[in-house]
């Protein structure tokens, strides 16, 4: 299962990692609705890891399944967990979630500027699979309306405004030649190199290759003016034009 936002071409692997520094449950599931509330098509019935490998204190067999319990409700799915193999739980054979090896994926901050991991109770991450992007363009000369997706397998220039509740996902760069309202979710098959350029940054989302920053987030650097987005050491950037 995919992400909702990558679903058009099926060939992005997009997995939400729970990784847990503190256990709070209802710490955890503050932090989770706070993000599904601002974009709740990003998170939409997402494949979950839960990662307790950080956690000092141990967790009992009750508070885990408790943990798993409210993640269902809130419509994300939960495909496995992980933790520090030298501090496996007594009860690991009993859950019938599958126990996974660390992975060799690329982890990603859910939001550029987020503190330090030891300063957290949770970090939300993305875990994205590279693919090679290929570069054709489209352009869309019409105004792109609320509930509309549009995808590109090279740039996408957009030559009118993206409106709320819209998404625009390429490849390689996109190109808002009026005002970003929706989503823009540049580089989707893991091109750090690609950027996303708008007249009037007033995006609910920007994303380059799985990197993704906020309203809220945005509108403390460069909003309602010409910006580009682009990727700095796994840390988006947002600039003047």
């Amino acid at each position: 299962m995919t992400d909702s936002s990558f679903q058009l071409k099926g060939s992005v692997v997009t997995t939400v990692l729970l990784d847990i520094q503190k256990f709070s449950l209802d710490d955890i599931i503050f932090h989770l609705k706070e993000k599904i509330e601002q974009v709740p098509h990003f998170f939409n019935q997402a494949p979950v890891i839960v990662d307790i490998s950080k956690t000092k204190e141990s967790i009992q067999l009750d508070q885990f399944e408790a943990l798993i319990e409210a993640l269902n409700a809130l419509n994300l799915g939960v495909i496995g967990w992980r933790c520090d193999p030298a501090r496996l739980p007594d009860w690991k054979a009993t859950v019938t979630i599958p126990l996974l090896p660390a992975s060799k994926a690329r982890a990603i901050n859910a939001e550029s500027g987020a503190k330090s991991s030891d300063q957290q109770d949770v970090v939300v991450k993305k875990i994205v699979e590279e693919r090679v992007v290929s570069h054709s363009s489209k352009v869309i000369t019409k105004p792109i309306r609320s509930g509309q997706q549009v995808y590109s397998e090279g740039d996408l220039i957009v030559l009118a405004q993206v409106s709320e509740g819209a998404e625009v996902l390429a490849d390689g760069n996109i190109h808002v030649y009026g005002a970003l309202r929706g989503r823009a979710l540049a580089g989707v098959k893991g091109d750090k190199n690609a950027r996303i350029f708008c007249k009037s940054l007033e995006a609910e989302l920007v994303s380059i290759a799985g990197n993704f920053m906020l309203s809220d987030a945005l509108q403390k650097s460069i909003w309602k003016d010409s910006a580009q987005v682009l990727l700095n050491d796994e840390n988006l950037d947002v600039v003047p034009l």
